[in-house]
């Protein structure tokens, strides 16, 4: 009697992949590729509607899904997203800290103090409270892996982005102390730094720009975030596990020319 073929396992059957900002751009597309590799995903984010339309679209594909609201800048929120984690899934093994703002662009001297603090809160302080209860969960279980949402104009500044741009350098120098505190006790953290890359964020500011304005990309065009989105989980696959504090910039090339 001929053998029944033996259905294959997904690479991350069995484990629990959180994604913040997934109700839209580069972190739905996260979502999706972790829950196209067989992790059950939370996502969070502050919108409701894009959080419920990315667990539908994973749940339509066959994946299991949970959104949390949540506002990464209040210690209490992020908290209480992790204790929902692991009361609903029993366990953390993959978060993706990607919740962000573009916060006000304009010269250093004419940001405001309260554009500041929200850029500043938002996207720096964010992924540091993400971090602390990730790390925490990840220290009972001895393993797991962190990867951080930077940003290119890390490598390559950009006029009017100062507090956009010292916030995304901050979470550069987060991931690698952390990487180096927390490698010995098996977690792996890393960061990806897009360049621009086809979210609503960016779309609204192409749509300012004169259509017939060369693609300042080597590469000819901007990024897609499925194309980010196969780097995070490359980044925490077993593929990766050598990869501890790594900065791995994805902007077609931007920044070296």
């Amino acid at each position: 009697m001929a053998r029944k073929p033996q259905k294959k396992m997904k690479p991350f059957e069995g484990k629990v992949a959180l994604v913040t900002g997934g109700a839209s751009g580069i972190g739905r597309a996260s979502a999706l590729a972790f829950a196209r590799n067989g992790a059950r995903v939370v996502i969070a984010d502050l919108s409701e509607e894009g959080g419920a339309e990315t667990v539908r679209m994973i749940r339509e594909a066959g994946g299991e899904a949970l959104f949390v609201r949540t506002d990464v800048s209040k210690a209490d929120e992020v908290e209480r997203l992790i204790n929902r984690t692991v009361e609903v899934y029993g366990r953390l093994d993959f978060a993706h800290n990607n919740a962000g703002v573009g916060g006000n662009f304009g010269l250093t001297a004419d940001w405001s103090e309260e554009g500041w603090d929200h850029t500043i809160n938002v996207n720096l302080k964010g992924v540091w409270l993400c971090m602390k209860f990730e790390i925490i969960q990840m220290l009972k279980q001895g393993s797991g892996a962190i990867v951080n949402t930077t940003a290119a104009l890390v490598q390559k500044p950009i006029p009017g982005s100062c507090g956009y741009g010292a916030a995304k350098a901050g979470i550069v120098q987060l991931t690698k102390t952390a990487a180096i505190e927390y490698a010995g006790s098996g977690i792996r953290i890393n960061a990806v730094a897009p360049g621009g890359t086809r979210t609503p964020m960016l779309e609204a500011l192409l749509a300012k720009r004169p259509k017939t304005e060369r693609s300042p990309y080597p590469i000819g065009r901007i990024g897609e975030p499925d194309e980010i989105a196969e780097a995070v989980v490359w980044l925490c696959s077993d593929a990766a596990s050598f990869a501890v504090g790594a900065h791995l910039v994805l902007d077609g090339g931007l920044s070296i020319s």
